[in-house]
């Protein structure tokens, strides 16, 4: 795994926006998400993470066991919908882009190209680009790490020069999205219920297919807590969005053991 630099920096950017590190739903895998529930409510595409949510790290084939959850992702929001954005497959690491089309292959699925490492606002922009018909507040975003794939969620709807963040995090310029998501509607987590209405649903995935990063991984899970305690209405906010996009059974038999506990960084 290449360094870094905008993943290193986010604990001094979460000095003063706390509610990066916020997810908007916690589960063990996609296999617990409600795909046609998040369709129906106005996600329109997704972006996915590949390692240790996907696929093992290292490995560009699906984990046993999420065929049927990823071919209703497939399904319900369409091919050309669907973007998975790694720090491995795609970037300066994969240069002749060979992983990124062997993932292709066998997910079925575009791999974002991207020089800039998530959760970097040149790779938030590399992916709006790439879903073009796409706002950000129709996009929910998966994957398993904290300091990459929540934080780019929240940076999806972050205006795309530094001038303009500055402005609106001064609360000096508020474009309001062109229709509003089910998140309007919710408890807000600290801030702007305008803030929250821009951008997408942020899915953060608990289950470790395969153990690495333990430390980071630690680490996030505890600035997580801190936040989400300390920000009034966030605990709230995120039992209500699960409780309407998340699946508690599960009738697939090649889904049992996702019913078994977990251990997972957060509860």
């Amino acid at each position: 795994m290449p360094f870094n630099l905008p993943g290193t920096l986010l604990p001094l950017y979460a000095l003063f926006n706390p509610r990066l590190l916020l997810p908007s739903l916690i589960i063990p895998d996609i296999r617990h998400l409600d795909f046609p529930a998040l369709r129906n409510a106005g996600y329109r595409g997704a972006i996915f993470d590949k390692d240790n949510c996907l696929t093992l790290p290292h490995n560009d084939k699906l984990v046993p066991g999420l065929e049927d959850a990823w071919s209703a992702a497939l399904r319900v929001f369409g091919p050309s919908h669907v973007l998975i954005v790694s720090n491995s497959a795609g970037t300066r690491d994969d240069p002749a882009q060979l992983q990124a089309e062997s993932v292709a292959r066998h997910l079925h699925a575009p791999v974002l190209l991207h020089a800039a490492l998530k959760p970097s606002y040149s790779c938030a922009i590399a992916a709006l680009s790439a879903l073009p018909d796409l706002a950000p507040h129709e996009i929910i975003v998966v994957g398993d790490r904290v300091f990459t794939d929540v934080v780019l969620a929240h940076r999806l709807a972050h205006p795309r020069t530094p001038w303009a963040r500055i402005l609106t995090q001064f609360g000096l310029t508020l474009d309001r999205p062109r229709s509003l998501p089910v998140q309007d509607s919710l408890p807000t987590a600290g801030g702007s219920g305008e803030e929250s209405a821009r951008a997408p649903l942020a899915v953060l995935t608990t289950r470790i297919w395969q153990r690495e990063s333990m430390v980071m991984r630690l680490a996030e899970a505890t600035l997580m807590r801190l936040v989400e305690r300390w920000i009034d209405g966030a605990r709230e906010r995120r039992d209500a969005l699960e409780e309407r996009f998340v699946r508690r059974t599960l009738d697939n038999d090649n889904e049992k053991d996702a019913e078994k506990p977990v251990r997972g960084w957060f509860s």
